[in-house]
């Protein structure tokens, strides 16, 4: 089986490069040996973590019935009808993506690839046996897999991963999340909003690594008000078993500590997937755990591209979707030998969101990127507890901050950490598309009142 374009892996990026090749007339193959037919968003990330989360956001909401004159009583949690509306909607998700894949517009082959050399692959088939695979130019989209335990009691006392609370239909008691990330906040708001108990152990000295330390000392603030224990600068020592429970020792603050809980939840990130497909033998150079992978897509090896999770430096899906799309039309014009300008992957929109609650969303550089850029800019923020739609829905953590070039006030990052931030991140987002400044932002009208009048207070005061 030779091909124009091979690619190893079938999720966001995979899919995405497979159908952009097939448009511009590359005979193109997909090589995928999971059991399941879908990617990580699908199966395992986006989607199945979202539907928990709105569970979780409808029970939060009839908590709260008394602030809002309301009387709602007899609340239960049914941790199996959870699950069973999370299957049947993934189930719905994946089935529509299978048949993507298997269409017919290109050639899709169920079984493990490995390199035998920069242009072939051996495939161990699901089926049994194996097949060899030549390419022109090969994809690599194999994404990321749950980053092993930091200490090995954590794996004796039998603590979870993501995958398995994902598919869990228990909702435990109490429950401690090791990790600071957006998974790891996310689960966190899960079972708090479900009114269990929290306890969110956080090694760095602060949530959402990268992120500007405003951001993300408002989302802590926000979780310890809906009851999650929040403890961040912490060095984990041990887990042990402890009259039925589960206890983890850590260091915090200078200070031996222990915590228990029914379940732990091990929620530390995901790393590349990149074991067992051989990629010393296509000479693919590495850094640190993942393929190094240039702004064309391209490794060292120029016929090889990477995408996605495995190639970084973001894990999100719309840049895998973005990262697959330019690896293969870049593919194509190689094939057809019009590659003397190369299209490169454009971060300046880059936009990240986390369904936390409050939920945060940035779109843009924050402050300390631009500074580290010797980028003069100015800041301006404007708090949701002074605004007045979201003091009628009670929903006043957090605050929307602007970020401007000081010479022409172009706006050049946003973020927001309260109620719908992933929503009312897009205004900034198609503000900053067609290179919007602060005072056409604060120009145009904002109807009143909503959530989205808010960004017109920082943008006003940055046009002044």
């Amino acid at each position: 089986m030779n091909f124009d374009f091979v690619i190893i892996g079938g999720g966001s990026a995979g899919y995405a490069a497979a159908r952009t090749a097939v448009s511009l007339g590359l005979k193109t193959c997909v090589v995928d040996g999971a059991e399941e037919l879908g990617g990580l968003c699908i199966l395992r990330g986006c989607m199945p973590s979202k539907t928990l989360l709105e569970s979780a956001s409808r029970f939060s909401t009839l908590r709260r019935a008394e602030e809002f004159g309301l009387r709602a009583s007899g609340l239960e949690v049914r941790g199996e009808e959870i699950l069973e509306r999370k299957r049947r909607l993934i189930g719905e998700f994946a089935a529509y993506r299978q048949e993507q894949l298997q269409g017919g517009k290109f050639a899709l082959v169920r079984g493990h690839a490995r390199f035998l050399d920069a242009h072939a692959v051996e495939v161990k088939l699901r089926a049994g046996g194996t097949q060899r695979i030549t390419g022109k130019y090969f994809l690599l989209a194999t994404g990321s897999v749950v980053s092993e335990s930091p200490l090995p009691s954590l794996d004796e006392i039998g603590c979870w991963t993501t995958d398995d609370a994902l598919d869990s239909a228990e909702v435990p008691e109490s429950v401690i999340i090791l990790g600071g990330g957006a998974t790891a906040v996310e689960f966190a708001t899960y079972y708090a909003g479900l009114g269990r108990e929290v306890t969110l152990i956080q090694r760095g000295g602060q949530l959402l690594k990268g992120t500007d330390p405003d951001l993300a000392a408002a989302l802590a603030h926000g979780l310890r008000n809906r009851g999650v224990r929040v403890c961040m600068g912490t060095r984990l020592l041990g887990a042990t078993r402890a009259a039925g429970k589960k206890r983890i020792t850590f260091e915090y603050d200078r200070e031996t500590m222990s915590v228990e809980a029914v379940q732990v939840l091990q929620a530390l990130g995901r790393s590349p997937n990149v074991r067992g497909i051989g990629l010393d033998a296509a000479a693919i150079r590495m850094e640190k755990d993942r393929p190094a992978t240039g702004s064309t897509q391209q490794t060292n090896v120029p016929h090889i591209f990477a995408a996605g999770d495995v190639s970084g430096p973001f894990e999100i899906v719309h840049i895998a979707i973005q990262q697959g799309e330019i690896a293969a039309r870049n593919a194509a014009r190689l094939i057809s030998g019009s590659a003397e300008v190369m299209e490169e992957c454009d971060y300046r929109l880059k936009l990240f969101a986390v369904f936390s609650d409050p939920e945060l969303a940035v779109v843009g550089r924050g402050e300390a990127e631009l500074r580290a850029a010797g980028v003069a800019f100015r800041a301006a923020s404007y708090p949701f507890n002074d605004h007045g739609k979201s003091l009628c829905m009670g929903e006043t953590d957090g605050f929307v901050k602007l970020i401007a070039a000081t010479d022409g006030g172009e706006i050049l990052g946003g973020a927001c950490v309260g109620p719908h931030a992933a929503e009312l991140i897009h205004e900034i987002v198609v503000a900053m598309r067609f290179r919007a400044t602060a005072r056409q932002l604060a120009e145009t009208p904002h109807y009143h009142p909503t959530l989205s009048e808010i960004w017109t207070y920082p943008a006003e005061e940055l046009a002044g």
